[in-house]
């Protein structure tokens, strides 16, 4: 896989990872699925997370990850996968509240955009079952447990 990723910090915060923990997260999203891709990830505040997330989506709220897929012209070749932008401040309350480690809840976060910028989604009950079950397989590889264990044992 030969990812060129692109991370811009727009809010500092000590518990954003590094784009070496990026890099080898998108990289283990796209193993086996891309050969090449080229990826923004925009970690950003609660204002800018909101006014994507209002204007694009309808909601007047930050949220955890927005993903803007490219979609290059016929004519136009393009590595770009898009951009995904995540609102540092919404994961780290996410992780408290869920009791989970803040590392884990950034990976699972950008393994989730990847996904949705290869056209993954989770609109109905069998299209979350099959992203769902990619971002586990995903995440264990990497280390991570299931992001939805909790949930699932309700």
């Amino acid at each position: 896989m030969n990812l060129q990723l692109e991370v811009q910090r727009v809010v500092e915060d000590d518990g954003i990872p590094g784009a070496m923990q990026f890099q080898s997260w998108a990289e283990a999203a796209l193993n086996g699925r891309l050969d090449q891709a080229e990826l923004v990830v925009r970690i950003v505040d609660r204002e800018e997370s909101r006014q994507l997330n209002r204007e694009y989506r309808g909601k007047d709220k930050p949220t955890n990850v927005l993903s803007f897929p490219f979609e290059a012209p016929a004519v136009v070749e393009s590595d770009l996968l898009g951009d995904l932008v995540i609102c540092a401040p919404v994961v780290t309350e996410e992780a408290l509240a869920q009791d989970k480690l803040p590392q884990a809840h950034w990976a699972h976060l950008l393994v989730h955009g990847v996904l949705h910028l290869l056209g993954f989604d989770h609109i109905n009950e069998q299209e979350a079952e099959v992203m769902e079950g990619l971002e586990v397989e995903i995440l264990e590889s990497l280390g991570f447990p299931d992001p939805y264990q909790s949930e699932r044992e309700l």
